[in-house]
């Protein structure tokens, strides 16, 4: 994490020096004629001043004008016309001319030369202006010059790095934030909503930070319910393993025709253990990832539990309400397998006469399947408790495991939706699957 806040750190603080030395450098370099003539201060207004002595006060108050800058700033100046010809004698030494010619081709003389134009308002006349700078001169005044942009380019750095500073560290610290916590969840010591103060922020990292504490909280709700689950499995094992052994050991010790009467509790006890494991089972595989979701023939469905209830309890009467145009996407498997469960508790407790009803209905973009008995109901105190695996209620005689509830709570989940568990106002009992019409995936 060390390396990457240097890198970005130092990466952000090497392209702003990079970008505005190279912008003075480049500027200074494509302009470096202009810059002298619009900063140096010998140079400044020269041209209007000039014009306006000669024009209104002759051509030997031009000339002072020129010797005047000379004497201050030690600059030659020469004055043309459009005719090429001196307006004025101007400055420069007399054997001038014949120097430059002499040493043309040196790469470096004594001076700098340069030249600008200027139109005169009242007139319309253009005058040529060339100066000739000593190279001291201009290097002295190079040096005073630069200063301030070079202070300037200083103090901007400062502000650049500290800015370079806070944007660096505002990307680093929440992922070292993120670091930990991933650290954390991989060590299962991981606190909900550890990420809370991250999360606030109203940036892809606040987002990054939500999904993480959602996803966090989810892995903790699973690897809690799984080692809730292992530990309620290990309890619910013994009692039917336990009857095994003691049915082998009465069968080892009995006589052949004792032991005759023994093998069909043993086969008991292996069918119940049987039902056991397959619905824990079916209880784990609903965790596991079961593909994409396709259209459920709603139609074909309940045709199947009829017929499953038909074959099992030929006595049975199951009155089933399907509204018609329901379309659901979801699993086909799942769905029965929850709807299947809910029925097997139904008939458990549904006295001899009385139908059960399977009603499936839809209102406001969602969908309820509901099976309801009219048996005794369950104690309102217990309704929370019910989907949990392995509880039953206190008071209930029929055979089972405490499962078939918690798949089809699981079930209904896994198809974004919930199981509604209620005593219903007409007598009875009400399982309810309320589930979207589009199933999350």
């Amino acid at each position: 994490m060390r390396s990457l806040f240097w890198r970005i750190f130092g990466s952000f603080w090497l392209a702003i020096a990079l970008v505005a030395g190279l912008s003075m450098l480049l500027g200074r370099a494509l302009n470096q004629d202009a810059w002298i003539l619009n900063q140096h201060p010998g140079l400044e207004d020269l041209p209007e001043q000039w014009v306006q002595a000669y024009e209104h006060d002759g051509a030997r108050a031009a000339q002072d004008v020129l010797e005047q800058r000379k004497r201050r700033f030690r600059i030659d100046t020469q004055v043309l016309t459009d005719a090429g010809q001196p307006a004025v004698r101007g400055t420069f030494p007399p054997r001038a001319a014949a120097f430059e010619e002499r040493n043309e081709g040196e790469k470096r003389l004594p001076w700098r030369r340069l030249t600008t134009d200027y139109t005169s308002p009242t007139t319309g006349e253009t005058y040529l202006f060339v100066y000739r700078i000593p190279h001291p001169e201009l290097d002295a005044w190079h040096r005073g010059s630069l200063l301030w942009p070079l202070s300037a380019l200083g103090i901007a750095l400062v502000v650049l790095t500290g800015f370079s500073l806070l944007l660096t560290l505002s990307i680093t610290r929440p992922l070292d934030r993120l670091r930990g916590a991933v650290h954390d969840l991989g060590q299962t010591a991981y606190q909900q909503n550890s990420l809370a103060r991250l999360a606030s922020r109203r940036d892809e990292l606040g987002v990054l930070a939500n999904d993480f504490n959602r996803m966090g909280a989810r892995l903790q709700d699973l690897i809690g319910s799984q080692r809730q689950l292992l530990r309620d499995v290990s309890h619910e094992l013994r009692s039917p393993l336990a009857r095994l052994r003691i049915a082998l050991a009465l069968a080892e010790r009995a006589e052949p025709a004792e032991r005759e009467k023994l093998w069909p509790r043993l086969t008991r006890e292996c069918d119940r253990l049987e039902d056991l494991i397959s619905e824990i089972l079916a209880l784990a595989r609903l965790d596991a990832e079961p593909g994409s979701a396709q259209p459920i023939d709603l139609t074909q469905l309940t045709g199947k539990l009829r017929e499953d209830v038909k074959l099992s309890h030929p006595e049975q009467l199951l009155n089933i309400h399907l509204q018609p145009g329901i379309q659901l996407h979801g699993w086909p498997g799942m769905l029965e397998r929850a709807l299947d469960n809910l029925l097997r508790n139904a008939l458990r407790f549904t006295p001899e006469g009385q139908p059960i009803e399977l009603n499936i209905v839809g209102c406001a973009g969602e969908i309820a399947l509901e099976v309801r008995d009219h048996g005794p109901g369950v104690a309102v105190e217990h309704l929370a408790q019910l989907g949990e695996p392995f509880f039953r209620a206190p008071g209930q005689s029929a055979a089972g495991h405490g499962l078939g509830l918690a798949i089809a709570r699981r079930a209904a989940e896994r198809h974004g939706g919930r199981l509604e568990l209620e005593n219903h106002p007409d007598g009875g009992f009400s399982a309810r699957l309320v589930l979207p019409l589009e199933t999350a995936v």
